[in-house]
């Protein structure tokens, strides 16, 4: 395996409340599809969850692959291909000098994401793009198992 492709989405009912993260791995003919939840989380915190875990499957999947994730959180893809630069310089402390919010998980993503060097791109959510609907229907089924 030279190239894989992730999908990833996370979501809650309630922010905070039950939420959910998943992922859909593709390399070559091989699918992996991965998914978890809380009971008592934020939005946020399920896309980073869902990124990370992502990115663990393909390290261990392929070490050295080239990684291409699509995310449909902004604040994901912003976050560790721009944000994060400045967080760290600045004591993790955002522009307005507040404390990043979810910074273990950001701590987590970055370790991670500085051995796989995926290619992050944004897709839209919701809008028929095959794999993102499948991470989404991941997502509210293990948001389900804490109703």
């Amino acid at each position: 395996m030279d190239h894989i492709e992730i999908y990833t989405d996370g979501g809650c009912s309630g922010n905070p409340g039950p939420g959910g993260w998943a992922f859909v791995l593709t390399a070559g003919d091989a699918r992996a599809a991965r998914s978890g939840g809380e009971a008592n989380t934020t939005n946020n915190r399920m896309e980073l969850r869902a990124i990370i875990e992502a990115l663990k499957e393909a390290e261990a999947r392929a070490p050295g692959a080239s990684v291409e994730l699509k995310t449909d959180s902004q604040y994901v893809k912003n976050g560790i291909t721009t944000w994060i630069k400045a967080w760290k310089k600045n004591g993790w402390r955002t522009a307005d000098k507040k404390p990043v919010k979810n910074q273990e998980l950001w701590e987590e993503l970055d370790a991670v994401n500085a051995r796989v060097k995926p290619v992050f791109s944004w897709v839209k959510g919701h809008a028929g793009v095959e794999l993102n609907e499948v991470c989404d229907q991941m997502v509210q089924i293990e948001i389900g198992k804490f109703r």
